[in-house]
């Protein structure tokens, strides 16, 4: 029983299918996967043989929240075009976009996957879409950050091949050829995709968006993804721009178009995806494509309000989204819960959106999301222990009468524990591997320069 760890007296929240709980609860850890979870107490002789233990009491345990869906980058350039729709956003934006380095990069992500850490956040989903010529490796940068703070990382290797000349929104100095596209796109999986059970790098191909990228470059990468067996993602019915422009240029909606390149099925989703209609929803349901959805940054841009009952009711998969920090400053996934929540009831009602539904989003819904939900995403035997112990002490939750609603409908709690494949990452709501003040700097000095040129 050597190496094992144990957390007893939590109130344990499994998000298993039956939606188990235990009111206080246990859970045991060897070599990175869980080997128990139960109520009350460990049996005696586990918790004698036990090398680490915790101290559970007064705390809500859950699974690690999965982000399936970010801008890591952006965390340099919060706070820029405050009140803008998403296409008037985007042209202010891609400029400065466009002189990003790695060494930049690597500092905002820093300081975007702090954040979401120190928010519960054990897995991050990124979509980087912008390589400036002579940048260096951006994608290596992302990924070593993600290794020194501990959290596992779904890398996207993004692109755009659409400009401004042949009636794209990005400027023509932000975009790529399709064929220099493409072979990124496989040297990518092919140098840092990690296809084992208890993989902390996987690598899916990300073409922007239908508004960024030409019909070519959407074929042919999910062509590619297909022959090297990994995933795809874009973005998808984002704003009634987008849908306009969709069908004034392909003569058909969002949904219509990416089905007709191949842009449907198990091994897809998409970011967003506000202004699905009923037909659009029952086409996502039935070929497994799935949804990340992103609340805050929805409002931020203004883009409306997703219909997330109806997709869940339909049987699709659902995960949350933080988005880029530029259209969601707050940065922190933990909070998502609430939004996803609230925003759901404003639409349809006050019946929408169960606080356990939301929570099962940011959890198993997200595993599923990024095909892993044999992995992650609940507390369950043989899954790796990547495990929230939430702070329900504090005056903000004391006494609350259902420890749930503290995290889904209060104010975020303090993350007292969070451990991913069984290490710690967070103690007291601080990083264990990472010097905070030292990121912080990082992030002050890159944006500035980011923002000056």
């Amino acid at each position: 029983m050597a190496g094992l760890t144990l957390i007893e007296g939590a109130h344990v929240v499994t998000v298993d299918a039956a939606g188990t709980e235990h009111a206080p609860g246990h859970l045991a850890i060897r070599d990175g996967r869980i080997t128990a979870v139960g109520a009350g107490p460990a049996p005696s002789d586990m918790r004698d043989a036990a090398a680490r233990r915790y101290d559970g009491s007064g705390m809500l345990l859950t699974p690690g929240l999965v982000n399936t869906h970010h801008h890591l980058y952006q965390w340099l350039t919060r706070g820029w075009a405050q009140d803008a729709i998403l296409f008037d956003w985007l042209v202010a934006l891609y400029p400065t976009w466009a002189r990003i380095t790695a060494d930049a990069v690597g500092a905002g992500a820093a300081g975007a996957m702090a954040a979401l850490a120190r928010s519960g956040c054990t897995t991050v989903g990124d979509h980087h879409y912008i390589f400036p010529r002579g940048s260096g490796d951006i994608l290596g940068a992302i990924a070593h950050e993600a290794s020194d703070l501990g959290l596992r990382l779904h890398l996207t290797r993004g692109s755009m091949d659409l400009g401004a000349s042949d009636g794209g929104l990005p400027p023509d100095f932000a975009v790529e050829s399709t064929d220099a596209a493409l072979r990124a796109s496989e040297d990518a999986v092919l140098q840092l995709h990690d296809r084992s059970f208890d993989s902390m790098v996987r690598v899916a191909i990300a073409p922007c968006s239908p508004f960024s990228v030409t019909t070519d470059l959407l074929r042919e990468s999910a062509l590619l993804a297909r022959s090297l067996d990994v995933r795809l993602h874009t973005h998808g019915s984002e704003t009634v721009e987008e849908d306009a422009f969709c069908r004034a240029r392909f003569g058909m909606g969002p949904t219509e178009y990416l089905e007709s390149v191949g842009w449907l099925g198990p091994d897809v989703w998409m970011a967003h995806c506000v202004h699905l209609s009923d037909a659009d929803i029952a086409k996502f349901a039935a070929t497994g494509t799935g949804v990340a959805h992103c609340p805050s940054s929805n409002a931020r841009l203004a883009a409306g309000i997703a219909p997330v009952r109806s997709m869940l009711d339909a049987g699709v998969a659902v995960g949350l989204g933080v988005d880029g920090a530029a259209s969601n400053e707050d940065g922190t996934l933990g909070s998502e819960i609430r939004q996803a929540a609230l925003v759901a009831r404003l639409r349809d009602g006050a019946t929408a959106m169960p606080g356990r539904d939301a929570l099962r989003m940011a959890t198993m819904g997200g595993a599923r999301v990024l095909g892993r939900e044999n992995e992650i995403g609940s507390l369950e035997v043989g899954k790796l222990a990547d495990i929230v112990a939430w702070d329900l002490t504090a005056v903000e939750h004391a006494g609350i009468a259902d420890p749930l609603a503290a995290l889904i409908l209060g104010s975020l709690p303090t993350v007292r524990l969070m451990l991913v494949q069984g290490e710690e990452v967070v103690v007291d709501g601080r990083l264990t591997r990472a010097d905070e003040v030292a990121i912080s700097r990082r992030v002050a000095h890159a944006a500035l320069q980011l923002a000056q040129g």
